[in-house]
């Protein structure tokens, strides 16, 4: 029963880092902008190293003004920034900037916001990430599923044959994820199992823009990309020989 309880413990500190640095992910965020809404907003006390130490898993046990903090923010990011432009637009304008750049809330398979209790199970482990954060990529498979993201979104095509095309259909406006991605598309570098959380919504979304294939879900997008992986690996053996 004792390992089963710390098991349990471990898999749910576990899954509260990565919906912490998923959140950031897709959002472009450093760890200081939650701690600076909450404090501009008076919405409760969240320190700069509480939210780097959620994200790396080593914050063993959070009190509950950190549960709540996080809600209320995530419930004003759910309400949306005209909300609270004048206030911030007053007093904190570069805060502002960030938020208008991106500004995604935690969201349940409902699309309602996630509140203090349910980030509170989901870091004692009674209660699973929403669907949409639940991509565990392994730092193992990231390069692997770099290596494959081209020949996938590209349908097999060279990258320049296809380039402006799926750059147009990339939804990300942020000039540094867009110049990672066009990287990561020509070979250049690999995306980190961090990133590839991050991006997986968006590089869903780019898909389902160019190819004539239904896919329904992103962990669907996700599992092909995985097989076509995969395929390239063997292939790779099989030329090798």
């Amino acid at each position: 029963m004792t390992n089963g309880f710390r098991e349990r413990l471990a898999k749910g500190r576990r899954a509260m880092a990565h919906l912490i640095h998923v959140w950031h992910e897709r959002n472009g965020w450093s760890h200081k902008v939650l701690p600076a809404l909450a404090d501009s907003l008076d919405l409760g006390r969240v320190h700069n190293s509480q939210i780097s130490n959620l994200r790396n898993g080593k914050l063993a046990s959070p009190g509950p003004e950190v549960f709540l903090a996080l809600a209320q923010i995530n419930n004003v990011l759910y309400q949306g920034i005209p909300e609270i432009r004048d206030h911030l637009n007053s007093d904190y304008p570069d805060l502002l900037k960030v938020l208008l750049d991106s500004s995604i809330p935690l969201v349940d398979d409902d699309e309602k916001p996630l509140s203090a209790g349910d980030l509170f199970e989901i870091f004692i482990g009674l209660r699973p990430l929403p669907s949409s954060f639940d991509w565990f990529i392994e730092e193992q498979e990231a390069a692997m599923l770099s290596a494959a993201l081209s020949d996938y979104l590209c349908n097999k095509r060279s990258w320049r044959q296809c380039r402006e095309e799926v750059m147009a259909a990339y939804p990300v406006q942020k000039l540094p994820r867009r110049e990672r991605f066009a990287a990561v598309m020509a070979g250049l570098r690999d995306y980190t199992a961090e990133e590839l959380d991050g991006e997986l919504l968006d590089l869903f979304a780019t898909h389902r823009k160019i190819s004539s294939c239904e896919l329904l879900r992103a962990d669907d997008f996700l599992e092909n990309l995985r097989s076509r992986a995969l395929h390239l690996s063997e292939l790779d053996k099989v030329e090798s020989l």
